[in-house]
């Protein structure tokens, strides 16, 4: 069994690696001089790409390789580590080697972000917030939708691919927080319906289930890709609706949060937030990816520069390291 030794954050000019990595790009083999090469995007559990080259003789034996790597495939690689055109890259020259490991050969876990928080704390924290709502249609459609194997994925899905809580239990971990900020919301606020917004909360998301999938990496699938989590969610919804004959104010309104729940129309939800709800719902979730998205980066920056500040190319500005 094979473990990982370094994250690739670690990495080190011109220095030796013996490591095991997912591949997340396959690009083309092409030729050279001395015969073929093939050119890879490899990653890691922190989120961590470097670009791989291996360089192969003109023999047959470099296609078959070649042949043999896909995508979210494991690889243990040889080699050596360089500065190309400003970037760190590794580099397999004969008679170093790279393998194809079998999945019986690693543990797919290590490659993906732990939880954050134990799993079930986090679902016991959730079934109590179920038990306190106090509309009957609402707490028969979150019993109903939150059981057996989609809770089990739900409690342990991350809650995107690369930008928040991109780790095993961060959708439930994401739904909490926002509940949380929900609740707090309702004591300055007394008139929104908290019943409304745990069950928005909980089902805003749903459709990442079928949008993101975990294999050795955090990916998307064809149907998300094509439909994206709001469609998806949506449909998941309604039909767990139809066979509890949910009530159509209920229902409306509970659409509109997953329709809404991304604020504008330019973020892709394909309408607004209409009622004090769904907005809640909004800036709850907005608060709690934007804080964990910069808890991250800063977390991260610590670990890889000893300088005060770190550029964030999504925010674009920089972020003090406090």
């Amino acid at each position: 069994m094979y473990s990982k030794k370094q994250p690739i954050s670690s990495l080190k000019e011109n220095e030796r690696v013996e490591d095991i990595f997912v591949v997340k790009i396959k690009k083309g083999l092409n030729p050279y001089s001395n015969g073929f090469y093939f050119h890879l995007l490899l990653s890691d559990a922190e989120g961590g790409n470097i670009d791989y080259k291996y360089w192969g003789d003109k023999s047959g034996a470099v296609k078959q390789l070649y042949d043999s790597i896909r995508p979210d495939s494991v690889l243990l690689v040889q080699g050596r580590t360089a500065l190309f055109q400003g970037s760190l890259q590794i580099s397999t020259n004969p008679p170093d080697a790279v393998t194809v490991l079998q999945p019986n050969e690693f543990d797919p876990a290590q490659f993906i972000k732990p939880a954050q928080r134990d799993i079930n704390e986090m679902v016991g924290e959730m079934k109590a917030h179920i038990d306190a709502v106090q509309d009957q249609g609402i707490k028969r459609l979150l019993e109903h939708i939150f059981q057996g194997s989609l809770l089990d994925k739900f409690s342990r899905h991350p809650a995107a691919i690369e930008i928040h809580h991109n780790w095993t239990g961060g959708l439930l971990e994401h739904c909490l927080q926002m509940i949380s900020y929900c609740l707090t919301s309702k004591k300055l606020f007394p008139s929104l319906d908290q019943d409304l917004l745990v069950a928005g909360c909980l089902l805003h998301d749903i459709g990442k289930l079928e949008e993101i999938e975990v294999t050795t990496r955090i990916k998307g699938t064809k149907d998300g890709m094509l439909r994206g989590h709001i469609s998806i969610g949506v449909e998941m919804v309604s039909k767990a609706m139809d066979q509890l004959n949910t009530q159509p104010e209920t229902r409306s309104k509970l659409l509109h949060i997953i329709l809404s729940h991304q604020g504008h129309k330019h973020y892709g939800s394909p309408v607004e937030p209409m009622f004090p709800e769904a907005a809640a719902i909004y800036w709850a979730d907005e608060s709690s990816a934007k804080l964990a998205e910069l808890a991250e980066f800063v977390k991260f920056g610590k670990k890889n520069t000893e300088d005060d500040f770190m550029y964030n190319r999504r925010q674009a500005r920089n972020i003090y390291l406090h």
